[in-house]
């Protein structure tokens, strides 16, 4: 078996450049779906060497907008994990993006990896392209470990920051959330169900970039009426979620500060930002505690995780709760603050939080039934984490039910309703 290093593009009108190592021989191997982030600096080989566990020693394909080999020898040989063959593919433009080779050395590989560079080459160079349609065959359908770094790992959520005007820094962001460089993207791109309603962040300790991926989180909430979920880790943290949902954080912890963050909006009601307006400073206070955090030091052993399956009741070690809270475009943080709490507590499948009304079962998938201990309460309505009323009637039983399969998955509050009192109860539909 020859083993070899071949560089395409000799020819002028050739769009790519492929720079190959290995064996050219296409295998198939069976492989597992792994998502690796990483934070933008060094590459941490211990969670490189986790992503080329999952390709079963296939094919790797590193794509890029521009650069060269840097990628292969450390792939190839460097991680001391055995692989058929590493080709990274440099993709400058469109007509690269939709060439037919490209497409087929993608759609061929056990692995992929996005490097560094600029998120907005990415979306305008490789959205709506063959390059766009292989990548989410490669998550959906093959089922293959996915990783980027930096602009690569930006590019991976639902939403992600485009860069589209510039950079921009969090000072800028909170000032103005509406402001010409506060540019997001959300659902048009790369579609991993696990990070759905999620935006990556990195770089996060240079610069601090808590504050604008906070806005970022706000100005989704704001435009689309749903809550969005924030990931994101400093440059030397790596974040790498089996396919489970279970996402393991390394890094260089104790030597260095190596953190990941899981940012939500509080499910306390009522949860989106008090000030989110153009040309107006950013205010998301809610007492202090808008955004509830989970940061997690990165470990050379990832030992340290987050469960993304659920993250209103995760399951989650290693770190401790943060609150994020912007007031006129200043952005704080606590320490040490309390864990969030949003699942109501739960007996036989029954919830009891108070004595008026009960509902079952919780959480729901469809039909939720109540019953009404006070014959005076008279009227019912649900309302969803934005506090807007979805559903409203008027008593007519004191037991009934209610069916929620057209209601989309979140968190809803039922409000028991008499001339004196209203009675609050929360409740989950997946």
């Amino acid at each position: 078996m020859l083993f070899f290093i071949t560089i395409q593009n000799i020819k002028a009108q050739t769009p790519y450049t492929s720079y190959f190592t290995g064996d050219t021989t296409n295998v198939i191997k069976p492989t597992q779906y792994r998502l690796c982030l990483m934070g933008g600096a060094t590459e941490d080989d211990n969670a490189m060497k986790w992503f080329l566990n999952g390709s079963g020693g296939g094919d790797i394909v590193v794509i890029r907008v521009t650069g060269t080999s840097g990628y292969n020898t450390y792939l190839f040989s460097g991680l001391g994990i055995s692989v058929n063959s590493v080709e990274t593919i440099v993709i400058p433009s469109i007509a690269a993006a939709n060439n037919s080779y490209v497409k087929r050395r993608l759609r061929e590989a056990e692995a992929v990896f996005i490097a560094g560079g600029n998120q907005n080459d990415y979306a305008t160079l490789w959205k709506n392209t063959q390059v766009d349609s292989a990548l989410n065959y490669l998550i959906n359908v093959k089922k293959v470990p996915i990783g980027g770094t930096s602009a690569g790992m930006m590019v991976q959520g639902q939403a992600y920051f485009t860069a589209a005007v510039s950079s921009i820094t969090s000072s800028v962001a909170l000032a103005n959330p509406y402001g010409v460089g506060v540019t997001i993207g959300n659902n048009d791109f790369l579609h991993h169900s696990i990070l759905n309603r999620v935006i990556t962040d990195t770089h996060y300790d240079n610069p601090d970039r808590r504050g604008r991926q906070s806005t970022f989180l706000a100005r989704l909430f704001q435009d689309s009426a749903k809550a969005f979920n924030g990931i994101a880790c400093d440059e030397y943290t790596a974040i790498c979620i089996d396919s489970t949902g279970v996402a393991k954080i390394f890094g260089g912890y104790p030597t260095y500060d190596d953190n990941a963050y899981f940012i939500q909006p509080n499910c306390a009601l009522p949860t989106i930002p008090e000030n989110c307006n153009t040309g107006q400073s950013l205010t998301w206070n809610r007492n202090n505690e808008a955004l509830k955090v989970y940061a997690v030091k990165g470990t050379s052993v990832g030992v340290n995780s987050f469960d993304l399956k659920n993250w209103q009741n995760p399951n989650a070690t290693g770190g401790t709760w943060q609150n994020w809270f912007i007031v006129n475009g200043n952005f704080s943080i606590t320490t040490n603050a309390s864990p969030l709490n949003c699942i109501t507590t739960v007996v036989n499948n029954i919830t009891t939080a108070n004595d008026e009304f009960i509902l079952y079962p919780n959480p729901t998938t469809g039909i939720i039934h109540f019953s009404i201990h006070n014959s005076t309460l008279s009227k019912l309505s649900i309302k969803n984490i934005l506090g807007q009323v979805v559903y409203q009637s008027t008593i007519q039983n004191l037991q009934s039910s209610i069916n929620l399969s057209s209601f989309p998955s979140g968190i809803y509050f039922f409000e028991l309703h008499n001339q004196q009192t209203t009675y609050t109860k929360k409740i989950i539909k997946n």
